[in-house]
């Protein structure tokens, strides 16, 4: 790895978080760690005010004038479907103009220009980067580049190899409180608190060891008291120790099994993942684990809660067959939407346009 991140990986992970921050608020958006329980209660209920906001001509209207004067460069050097169009999603509902760098091969790039100037090149022309990169740590390596510049602007971190994918947390998070609680947050507004998660019992099912979505989510549970984790994969593939020694130091409950059945009834949440393979070491090495009993189906439906929230980061292949699509308790179409509605609220808040939002809702809607 570069000098750069070298340096950056051997300080402790609170002043890695310090370092992202302007003013005692969030500046950069790289890691999960970075989301106190307050801010996600708060980037949440934003969340929910601009999809209710956005519902109305008049109130799409008001969002389309927030960010006008702003433009976002989307440089995704890792194939997206969902975080790319979501994030373009998010900038069209604020009225922030976006041009994007999906394929190197277009750029610079392909006569010799590095990775590292490209990205300067960019936080000249925009007042934001948005970016998904294959190599962990390489968000937050530009994110200190750009601090060394003169012209300093966010960073925000669409995705970092196997390590992170902080946005893609708080959206999960976000469908677990619409899922936990019965539907919109913003009765909270009205200074009603919801704190659906005590007591729910949530199992991360797959490829745990290369999911960086299990790895950010499973950060941000920690923030909620009273929540236990099932790590449900075959061995090959089990969860990150780094994990579990963060979830021992925050005194969150944690057990590993091996099998999905017999823990089915009693979970409040289920989060699938499909086998990470473009992460391979050796072309094939995934095909020879047995995944099929960590598959979810209609029938297995049967023995869980009536209650139960199925999620999915996606893309799926086998996990959850394609029948528990109609299911009620299918919520990986819904964190597709969430994520352009909490990026949305993202945005808002590295612009500082929340209390604009907050003022027009409290204005403009009742409960």
């Amino acid at each position: 790895m570069p000098d750069l991140l070298n340096e950056i990986l051997k300080l402790r992970t609170r002043e890695r978080v310090e370092m992202l921050s302007r003013n005692g608020q969030i500046f950069h958006v790289i890691m999960a760690q970075q989301f106190l329980r307050e801010f996600i209660d708060e980037i949440c209920l934003l969340a929910d005010m601009i999809r209710e906001i956005n519902s109305s001509r008049h109130g799409a209207d008001f969002l389309q004038r927030l960010l006008p004067h702003r433009r976002a460069m989307i440089y995704f050097t890792q194939p997206s479907t969902r975080t790319f169009l979501s994030f373009a999603c998010a900038c069209q509902i604020l009225g922030m103009r976006y041009n994007e760098v999906r394929d190197p091969k277009t750029s610079s790039e392909v006569k010799g220009e590095s990775e590292e100037d490209a990205v300067r090149v960019f936080s000249q022309y925009f007042d934001v980067i948005i970016m998904r990169h294959p190599m962990e740590g390489f968000s937050e390596k530009t994110a200190h580049m750009i601090n060394r510049m003169h012209r300093t602007i966010p960073v925000i971190n669409g995705g970092s190899g196997r390590d992170q994918h902080p946005t893609q947390a708080l959206l999960d998070i976000y469908t677990l409180y619409q899922s936990f609680s019965g539907g919109s947050l913003v009765r909270r507004a009205a200074g009603i608190q919801i704190d659906p998660f005590p007591g729910k019992v949530i199992g991360m099912v797959g490829d745990l060891q290369r999911g960086r979505t299990v790895r950010s989510l499973s950060y941000l549970l920690c923030r909620y008291p009273g929540v236990t984790i099932h790590f449900i994969s075959p061995p090959e593939l089990g969860i990150g120790e780094d994990i579990l020694e963060y979830l021992r130091e925050h005194e969150v409950e944690y057990h590993i099994s091996q099998e999905l059945d017999p823990l089915l009834p009693e979970l409040d949440a289920v989060y699938m993942t499909r086998i990470q393979d473009e992460h391979d070491a050796m072309a094939g090495q995934s095909s020879r684990i047995d995944y099929s009993r960590f598959y979810l189906t209609p029938d297995k439906l049967e023995r869980a809660k009536p209650t139960m929230a199925i999620l999915h980061p996606l893309p799926r292949r086998q996990e959850i067959h394609v029948d528990c699509d109609a299911d009620p308790r299918a919520k990986y179409w819904q964190q597709v939407q969430n994520g352009m509605w909490m990026r949305a609220a993202l945005l808002a808040y590295v612009f500082n346009t929340e209390e604009r939002i907050r003022s027009y809702y409290l204005e403009n809607y009742t409960y």
